[in-house]
């Protein structure tokens, strides 16, 4: 804790005097362009990542980089991807997954997360996800076929299906390698219906 006390106390002193027209700003004003779906992993920090200001993403972190598909009952991750959608209008969606992925490592390893029943259940996320690998224990290819798997369920999604029939908003699947920084783009060559067709069968 002290080590978060210093730290605010070098902001304070240190970086907010710089950004001080920014932050007054950003005090009435929220417009991010970008919805950002990462992992809740501490070594993946999309500020860092992206090279962005307080005020450009809007932030959604979940184990494994993991978007439920929709379904009636509301939840925290489908309230925050439409609150950045339809309320934000944010005009890009990147799900970003990274390598060494804990949640993912997990899955192609088959550990035993009997003692961890939560994060069992809410890693049936990505049962799509590890049908489509092909390789048992292949950790870097399940964790790019989450992304895409996850960016089918993302499309699922009432905001998103209407901001993307309206050519409003652009998905884009990113895999981050944290050994060498160097960032993936899975769209780059594909389109969003290709990443996106299979959506409502992702969703069993």
């Amino acid at each position: 804790m002290q080590d978060l006390a210093e730290g605010v106390a070098r902001f304070q002193r240190d970086v907010f005097p710089a950004k001080a027209e920014l932050f007054a700003h950003l005090a009435t004003h929220h417009t991010p362009h970008t919805l950002f779906i990462g992992c809740s992993d501490a070594r993946v920090v999309p500020e860092l990542i992206t090279g962005t200001e307080p005020g450009d993403l809007f932030v959604i972190r979940t184990a494994g980089n993991l978007v439920p598909a929709h379904t009636p009952g509301a939840d925290g991750v489908a309230a925050s991807i439409e609150y950045a959608v339809a309320a934000l209008g944010v005009r890009d969606i990147v799900v970003c997954g990274h390598s060494a992925c804990g949640a993912m490592t997990a899955l192609a390893e088959g550990h035993d997360l009997s003692g961890a029943p939560a994060v069992a259940t809410w890693l049936r996320h990505a049962d799509a996800s590890r049908a489509r690998t092909t390789a048992a224990g292949d950790v870097p290819a399940l964790v790019r076929q989450n992304v895409r798997a996850q960016l089918a369920n993302l499309a699922t999604h009432p905001s998103v299906a209407r901001a993307l029939a309206e050519r409003k908003v652009t998905l884009r699947g990113w895999v981050f390698d944290i050994a060498t920084g160097n960032v993936e783009d899975l769209t780059a060559t594909g389109t969003v219906e290709d990443l996106t067709a299979a959506g409502p069968a992702l969703a069993a």
